[in-house]
C-alpha cells in the first residue's frame, strides 16, 4: 500500500462570525436567530451559560461571573465579530460595561450586543419614547425592567407581568396565551410595546400584534437580533418580524 503525504489548502473566504452566548435553560432564542439569519452569509456560533434559579438580581449576577469563559469557548483562540449576550434581565442586573468587559477579555475584537442595549437602540431608530412594557419576571426583576428603562429617559405608559421566577416556566409560556394577553393589554397612549424575556415565543407573532394594537412592537430576540445584524453591517430588510426590520 502507498501512503502519500497531501499538503492541505485553507479556505481563505470567511462570513461575518456571531457568537451567541444562551442561557442553558432557553428553548428558543437559537431557533430565533436562525429564523432571520438563515439566508444571509453570517456564521453563527453558540454556546451556553448555566442559570440559576429562582430569578433574582443576585443570581443573574452570580451567572454573569463566567461570561469570559464562555465567550473563549466560542471558536478558541478565533475571532468573531458580533457577540450577543442572550439575557435581557441579566444584563440590567449585571450591567452592560461588566457584560462587555467580561466577554471582550476573551474575544477584545468583537463588538458586545445585549437584549436591553439593543432595545434602547432600536426605539431610537424608530423615534419612540413612549412604551408599554410586558415582562414574565418577578416583580422585583419587573420593576427592574422599568426603572432601566426609566433611566434611559422613556415613558413608562403601562406594564403588565407574569410573576415567573423559573426560565424553564418562562419558555413553556403558550404562544397563544401570550398574544391573548398582550392584545388585552391596557397600553395607554403607548407609541410602542416591549416584550421582555429571550425565553418568551413573542418573535413570530410580532406581525400580528403590530397589525392589532397599531403600535410598533418589540420583543427581546427581535432587537438583540436587529442589533447583532447592525453591527456586523448587515442592514437588509427583512420580512415577518415587525417594522423593526424593515425601517
Amino acid at each position: 500500500m502507498n501512503s502519500t503525504k497531501i499538503d492541505p489548502k485553507y479556505s481563505t473566504k470567511s462570513n461575518p462570525r456571531i457568537g451567541l452566548i444562551a442561557l442553558a435553560t432557553d428553548f428558543r432564542i437559537e431557533k430565533d436567530f436562525i429564523k432571520i439569519i438563515k439566508d444571509q452569509e453570517i456564521d453563527f456560533f453558540v454556546n451556553r451559560i448555566h442559570c440559576y434559579f429562582p430569578l433574582t438580581s443576585e443570581n443573574l449576577i452570580k451567572m454573569s461571573s463566567t461570561i469570559t469563559e464562555i465567550s473563549d469557548d466560542i471558536l478558541p483562540n478565533e475571532k468573531l465579530d458580533c457577540v450577543a449576550y442572550g439575557c435581557t434581565s441579566g444584563t440590567i442586573a449585571a450591567g452592560y460595561d461588566v457584560i462587555k468587559k467580561k466577554v471582550n477579555l476573551a474575544k477584545p475584537e468583537a463588538k458586545v450586543t445585549t437584549p436591553s442595549t439593543a432595545a434602547i437602540n432600536a426605539l431610537k431608530k424608530m423615534n419612540i419614547n413612549k412604551i408599554a412594557i410586558f415582562t414574565p419576571y418577578s416583580k422585583l426583576l419587573n420593576d427592574d425592567v422599568i426603572k432601566y428603562f426609566e433611566n434611559e429617559n422613556f415613558q413608562i405608559t403601562a406594564n403588565a407581568y407574569y410573576d415567573i421566577s423559573n426560565d424553564l416556566d418562562i419558555g413553556k409560556v403558550d404562544e397563544t396565551y401570550l398574544y391573548e394577553t398582550l392584545v388585552n393589554m391596557d397600553l395607554g397612549d403607548a407609541e410602542g410595546l416591549f416584550i421582555s424575556c429571550t425565553a418568551l415565543p413573542a418573535l413570530s407573532i410580532i406581525d400580528k400584534l403590530e397589525k392589532k394594537l397599531n403600535k410598533v412592537v418589540f420583543s427581546s430576540n427581535q432587537v438583540l437580533i436587529w442589533d447583532t445584524l447592525q453591527s456586523i453591517g448587515k442592514n437588509n430588510s427583512i420580512n415577518g418580524f415587525g417594522k423593526l426590520f424593515k425601517n
